[in-house]
Order: structure tokens, then C-alpha cells, then sequence
């Protein structure tokens, strides 16, 4: 190892996963001599086609309602600051955290959530669908980038990170393309992932829950008298109306947002040096195989957390605005299922030529699927409208 690397390296905690003693990749490459295996990783995520999509994929708003709100791709960097930021206090690896946090939505169809309840339903006689597997058969398949291997490579515990982030996998529940994915290299499923996972899973519940609440109130579904009565966020509120009096209500919103995430993630942190005082863990490895999760919120605030969440969903997701939009995306994803199972030939040609060889119709709907989960919320509707419109054969 270089010193540049060796540099790097020092000052980790003891329970922190090093990138020195990487557990490698599947198919073994040179080393870097200026980047760590976990830099690599997180710039591999950075660079793939299913990455620069998310630009284009629905949060929770479709992506043309405004240009304003979140897409999975800002939702995703916000995760992955919040993540790296509760990482370098905790002295773990940054890049390993950093990584985990940019790839754990790529899998997510067109449409959100919506496009995934869609394509589940159609795929529901072939196997079922859900952005997680996705989210691997994207890192470990469907990226054609590299000449000497399908997927990414990444490394085991990047990889081990995306799928147990959160928590623990039962064996009988694992997915197909993981099962056989960890039939040559095992993932340790029933253990807990590493503390970066860990730190990476709870920062996507932290963005979500706080930053859903800032494009809520933008969007209408509530005003920020609403808020007053909310855990955090009533206390959160009051405290910047007397800091900032007079100040405009799109500021104070902001101020408000920024004062949440950071009870948070303090709290996350008070609570997660708790956890690992009574654990007291002195690798990595002893992380994966305690008695529980590392990090965490404490019990109050995963009670106001909780609270939070049952706001959101009945002000915002299931909102009549919401619910329509919803239920055109997953009818706009059913079509295009059924239609393209019916008429292959109308797949592009490229995808046309693997349905043509699919062993069975599962292969063929697998095949369909991917393709469907990797457009785009624009590209979902343009082809739509291309295969279904009566208004032009173009």
C-alpha cells in the first residue's frame, strides 16, 4: 500500500471496515495506488447509466409537476451527506458510507414507489419485483460498462452493505439474483452489515422524513401552523419564528428543516456512542454479529420519528393529488408490462434479441421488467403515449 493509502487509513475506530483489508471483489483487479477500494466503489456508482437516471426518476412527486422538488438523485445526495458527515464523527470509513448511501435507490423504477407497486403486480405470476433486487441486479448484471465483467464489481462489503442495510436477510426471503449471487460469494445475510450500512440506512430515513415534509408544505398539502403540533418540528418551528422574526415563510421553512436534521442526527449520534459503550466492538466483524443494530435513534426519538411518518402519510402520500398521479403510474407501467409481453418485437432491438433467447417466460418478463424499471418518468411517458396514442403511428 502506498503511503498516500496508508495515510487515509489511519485514525479509523476499531469497529470501523477498512478498506486495507477489504474482502476484495469477485473478480479480482489490480489495486489502485491513489484511491482506496471503497473510493473506487462509490466512483463506479457515481459514473453508471443507472445512477445519472435517477435524475429523472420520481421522489415522490412525478418529475414534471415542478422542477423544484425532489428527484431520487437529490434525495440520494442529501443521504449520502448525512450519511458521510455522521460517519467522519463516528471515525468509519467515509467512502464505504458514502458509497452505500448513492447506490441504495438505483434499483427504484420509473415513478417511485407507484412504478414499483405497478411492475410488482405485473410480475407477480413471474417472480415479483422490488427495488431492492433491482438495486443488485444493477450493481452485480445490468451495467455493461467494463469489458471483463457484467455489474460493477464492487467490492464484498459495498455490496454486503446495499443488501443488508436494513438489517439482516432471511434466507427464505432472499431474492433470486441475490440467492445466486451469494451461491458464489456469500454475503453473510444473516448477520448485521457493517457500521457504515448502518449509518447509511438510518441517514435515508432522516432525509426522507424531513426533507418530504419541506416539498409537503411547497407543494400545498399543509401550512406550517400544521407543523406546530408535530414532535420536533413544533418545537423546531417556534424556536426559529423568535429567532427570525419577520423572516419570509419559505426561509423559515428551510431554517426549520435544518433545525430537525440535526436533532437528528445528533441524537443518532448520542445514542449510537451508547450502543457501542454496552457493545464495546473491536472490528468490524464483531459489529456484524451483535445482539443488535449499532446504530440507531434513541426510543423517544424513534417514538417522534414514528409520529412524523404517520403525518406524511396521511397529508401528503396518500393526498388526492398524490393518489391520482399514483395510480397513472402504475396503470402507465402495467400497459407497457402486458404490451411488451405481447409484443416483443417491439422492444428496442438490442433488448429484443435477449427476450429471443429467454430459456423461459420468466426470463422474458425478467428481461421486460429491467428495461421498464431502468426509464425514466419522461421516458415511461413518451413511450406510452408512442405505443398507445391513436393520434400518431411515430
Amino acid at each position: 500500500m502506498t503511503q498516500i493509502l496508508q495515510d487515509m487509513a489511519s485514525g479509523y475506530a476499531p469497529y470501523a471496515t477498512k478498506a486495507n483489508e477489504t474482502r476484495g471483489r469477485l473478480i479480482q483487479e489490480p489495486r489502485s495506488a491513489t484511491r482506496t477500494e471503497f473510493q473506487r466503489d462509490r466512483d463506479r456508482i457515481v459514473h453508471s447509466g443507472a445512477f445519472r437516471k435517477l435524475r429523472n426518476k420520481t421522489q415522490v412527486f412525478i418529475e414534471n409537476e415542478g422542477d423544484y422538488y425532489r428527484t431520487r438523485l437529490t434525495h440520494s445526495l442529501e443521504v449520502a451527506q448525512i450519511a458521510r458527515s455522521v460517519a467522519r464523527v463516528l471515525k468509519v470509513d467515509e467512502d464505504l458510507t458514502e458509497a452505500i448511501a448513492l447506490a441504495h435507490d438505483l434499483g427504484h423504477t420509473c415513478f417511485g414507489h407507484a412504478g414499483e407497486d405497478g411492475l410488482a403486480e405485473a410480475m407477480a405470476p413471474y417472480g415479483g419485483f422490488s427495488h431492492n433486487e433491482q438495486t443488485f441486479r444493477i450493481l452485480t448484471k445490468l451495467e455493461h460498462r467494463y469489458a471483463r465483467f457484467d455489474g460493477l464489481n464492487l467490492t464484498w462489503e459495498t455490496l454486503e452493505g446495499v443488501v443488508k442495510h436494513n438489517g439482516p436477510v432471511i434466507m427464505y426471503k432472499l431474492p433470486p439474483t441475490v440467492r445466486e449471487f451469494c451461491s458464489q460469494w456469500d454475503l453473510e445475510i444473516g448477520s448485521f452489515a457493517g457500521i457504515e450500512a448502518q449509518i447509511a440506512a438510518i441517514a435515508d430515513d432522516t432525509a426522507y422524513n424531513t426533507h418530504d415534509i419541506d416539498d409537503g408544505h411547497r407543494a400545498g398539502f399543509f401550512r406550517l401552523e400544521d407543523l406546530k403540533e408535530l414532535p420536533l418540528f413544533g418545537a423546531a418551528l417556534a424556536g426559529m419564528e423568535a429567532r427570525y422574526h419577520g423572516v419570509d415563510r419559505a426561509r423559515l421553512m428551510h431554517e426549520t428543516v435544518r433545525e430537525v436534521v440535526g436533532l437528528l442526527v445528533t441524537d443518532l449520534l448520542e445514542n449510537t456512542r451508547k450502543n457501542l459503550q454496552v457493545i464495546q466492538p473491536q472490528s468490524a466483524v464483531e459489529v456484524r454479529h451483535a445482539p443488535k443494530a449499532v446504530v440507531s435513534f434513541s426510543d423517544d426519538m424513534q417514538a417522534s420519528v414514528s409520529v412524523l411518518r404517520g403525518f406524511l402519510w396521511r397529508r401528503m402520500y396518500q393526498h388526492s393529488k398524490v393518489n391520482r398521479i399514483c395510480a397513472k403510474a402504475r396503470h402507465i407501467v402495467k400497459d407497457l408490462f402486458a404490451y411488451l409481453m405481447a409484443e416483443p418485437q417491439c422492444l428496442p432491438n438490442a433488448w429484443h434479441e435477449l427476450v429471443k433467447i429467454a430459456p423461459s417466460d420468466d426470463a422474458k418478463a425478467r428481461l421486460i421488467a429491467d428495461y421498464i424499471a431502468g426509464m425514466t418518468d419522461r421516458f415511461a411517458v413518451q413511450e406510452h403515449r408512442k405505443l398507445f396514442s391513436t393520434e400518431t403511428m411515430l
